[in-house]
């Protein structure tokens, strides 16, 4: 069968055409922006990939055209697979369609945390022999690709509340029937998709409220919003964790997180010592856990594994080391993770500062739906560089007097690297905080450093 996907370079588009691929069929694909690292995840695939959304990609007649969320009416590809009747479907669809009706589904949902959890859990199933087919939001480390089709029983996948296609506005997750749900975490986000809070809710109650009686959610104890969804209506089994209450818990943590022992509600204890770090990575690790034993991986057994795990590129990713100075390339890009992102840095260190760098480029920060509370997530930094882009309709500076003179605000990436480094002292961490390239300013900062 030959499959094109259009919008096949994003991390869930592009992860369907590795496993369609696995499957034996053939793929090629079209997107706006070719660009790695998924680019050439596929190229290593042989799998075509054609720019832009010229409507003659489709002329070949492919047997389905799957359709990712970023495309709409008026599209040229769109508007060519319509008028030719092509057969046509979304990638969530397809995937419960073809693979995942008859496997054991282990999803890992939330506003923060579901790629790292996701990597986590994979990496418990594979270092304990089940071999699982696993789709990830991003490159795990200890897998070195996003995506992989096996014929394990077991699919571990990262489950995002995003829309589904133009066609269809259900959460992407709607479709995948899970077996294990995590939820770690719901905070309001994807402010161009959802109105508020109450529609991401509604769409949290309708992936629950299809989880048969023998399906387990696992979520974290005082989630006021996860108890909101489970108090709407809940027949699966539930499994609560925190660090310190809950069915299970976390104690003796070191400061930073890189040790710590995990109980469970039959008091099986597990120690896990790993180069990752923070409370919040502790808590995905602890979710990943649970998980694993709910398929019969004991306690000891996955923190054994997690001893092992390698982290999931751009998750405070050490890229650059020099006279003690460090970069670090982080995802984070809503408030909550912000912050958490700087604390667990800010644990690991006797001495040096912590100089915080931030693209608001995602669509919701954008919009300036978190601007009021901008502030806060960067209290924990020593120093904060922001960039305001030309078309950014809001003004940072009018949302971050609270920090100070510790705070500086630039149009210009190149001129942020070369207030950096004419500033940089021994020891210093630089987070660079932006889930896009951010105009190439780590490798800027980096070549300057050298």
């Amino acid at each position: 069968m030959h499959i094109h996907i259009l919008g096949i370079c994003g991390t869930f588009m592009g992860g369907l055409a590795q496993i369609a691929k696995q499957l034996g069929h053939k793929v090629t694909g079209s997107d706006q922006n070719v660009y790695p690292p998924m680019s050439e995840e596929l190229v290593k695939l042989n799998i075509d990939v054609m720019s832009g959304y010229d409507s003659e990609h489709l002329s070949s007649n492919p047997d389905i055209v799957l359709v990712g969320n970023t495309l709409s009416r008026g599209n040229p590809a769109i508007e060519y697979m319509l008028n030719q009747k092509m057969h046509y479907m979304s990638g969530p669809e397809w995937l419960y369609r073809q693979v995942l009706h008859d496997r054991h589904v282990l999803a890992v949902s939330g506003t923060h945390g579901k790629t790292t959890t996701t990597s986590m859990l994979s990496w418990i199933l594979e270092y304990t022999g089940l071999n699982p087919s696993f789709l990830i939001g991003g490159v795990a480390e200890n897998f070195d690709r996003s995506a992989r089709f096996t014929d394990s029983k077991y699919f571990v996948i990262e489950a995002d509340e995003y829309d589904t296609a133009f066609f269809d506005k259900r959460s992407k997750f709607i479709h995948y029937h899970p077996d294990v749900l995590i939820i770690n975490n719901i905070e309001y986000d994807h402010a161009d998709i959802f109105h508020d809070l109450a529609a991401i809710r509604a769409q949290f109650h309708n992936l629950v409220r299809m989880l048969p009686e023998n399906a387990t959610i696992v979520f974290p104890l005082e989630d006021k919003e996860i108890d909101e969804v489970i108090s709407m209506g809940c027949w699966a089994r539930l499994e609560t964790f925190s660090v310190t209450n809950g069915d299970w818990s976390i104690f003796d943590a070191s400061k930073d997180f890189r040790n710590f022992s995990v109980k469970s509600p039959k008091k099986e204890t597990g120690f896990v010592e790993w180069q990752t770090i923070g409370e919040h990575n502790a808590m995905n690790a602890l979710a990943a856990i649970v998980a694993a034993n709910n398929i019969g991986i004991s306690v000891d057994s996955a923190c054994e594994a997690l001893s092992k795990f390698k982290s999931v590129k751009r998750r405070l990713e050490c890229i650059f080391e020099v006279d003690g100075i460090r970069i670090f390339d982080d995802f984070a890009h809503h408030p909550t993770a912000i912050r958490k992102s700087i604390q667990a840095l800010s644990s690991t260190l006797d001495e040096g500062r912590i100089i915080a760098i931030m693209e608001p480029r995602s669509n919701t920060m954008r919009m300036g739906v978190h601007s009021e509370v901008l502030s806060d997530a960067f209290l924990d930094a020593d120093l904060v560089y922001f960039f305001q882009p030309n078309d950014l309709n809001w003004n940072i500076k009018e949302h971050v007097s609270q920090l100070g003179d510790r705070c500086q605000i630039f149009k210009d990436v190149d001129k942020i690297a070369e207030h950096v480094c004419s500033n940089i002292r021994t020891n210093d961490q630089i987070i660079i905080m932006s889930n896009g390239a951010f105009g190439g300013i780590h490798k800027k900062i980096a070549e300057r450093l050298n």
